[in-house]
């Protein structure tokens, strides 16, 4: 698969949330190539701090206008610099990196939470007209504003929340054991906070259902040279989260 060092240009810039904002930028060349569940590396400032690249996940891209959309959350220094930028300026991207998701499933359940949904958004896209529903998690109402991306693409959208304010109060797993055993689902899509997906994958494994997890690590490089973003598979194998994944199946993980 071709990767592309790409300059591309801001087309929109703005919040989604108190702390997670959405990113369009004119990159027809990784456009072209991504595909669901890779990401990109990008060069947030041209100044010596903060001196690497930020990965991030491919949310969405459209074919016709070049587009390559980002959702990040705002954390550390890197991110903050990305949301300074404006619309006009120019960052430069590499991409696509990774491996992502199978797109064979028949009927598939797709589980996210936070901004682990990000790297979903593109992925229910592929899969559609596929009947395909989705368990979202979240901490509160305000998180919720993650339904607008999915509406035109899944059947059944199940809601969790932390506090309760919207839909089934709890963590994903209030829902999920009940929806693998009536759902009839062949497969199950997982990214958001790695307790979360541990625990989805041991519910998939139990009902011997084939589970793809989305990882996310500390990145240096992006191509497998540093070793920074390493985790333990089975037999004693040694992966690395930017070349060997960041999507595994489950049963490829025995460390995370």
């Amino acid at each position: 698969m071709t990767k592309y060092l790409e300059d591309a240009k801001i087309i929109e810039s703005k919040p989604l949330s108190s702390d997670v904002n959405i990113l369009k930028v004119y990159a027809p060349n990784i456009v072209k190539e991504a595909k669901p569940g890779q990401f990109v590396n990008v060069e947030v400032t041209k100044q010596v701090a903060p001196l690497l690249r930020k990965p991030l996940g491919v949310a969405d891209v459209d074919i016709t206008t070049g587009i390559l959309t980002l959702i990040y959350r705002i954390l550390g220094e890197g991110t903050k610099v990305l949301a300074s930028l404006k619309v006009g300026e120019v960052i430069n991207i590499n991409g696509p990196l990774g491996h992502g998701f199978s797109l064979h499933a028949k009927k598939p359940l797709i589980v996210g939470g936070g901004c682990g949904l990000a790297p979903l958004i593109y992925l229910a896209k592929k899969l559609c007209p596929k009947p395909i529903d989705l368990l979202m998690g979240g901490r509160n109402q305000e998180e919720l504003f993650w339904t607008e991306f999915y509406k035109d693409t899944c059947g059944e959208i199940f809601i969790t929340t932390d506090d309760g304010s919207v839909g089934t109060k709890g963590t994903v797993m209030a829902l999920l054991p009940e929806l693998l055993s009536t759902g009839g689902y062949d497969y199950v899509y997982v990214c958001g906070p790695e307790p979360m997906m541990k625990a989805v994958s041991a519910a998939c494994e139990k009902s011997q259902i084939p589970c793809q997890v989305s990882l996310e690590k500390y990145m240096a490089c992006g191509i497998g040279a540093c070793l920074s973003c390493s985790c333990g598979g089975k037999n004693n194998r040694r992966l690395k989260v930017c070349q060997h994944g960041p999507v595994f199946l489950s049963t490829e993980l025995e460390e995370w």
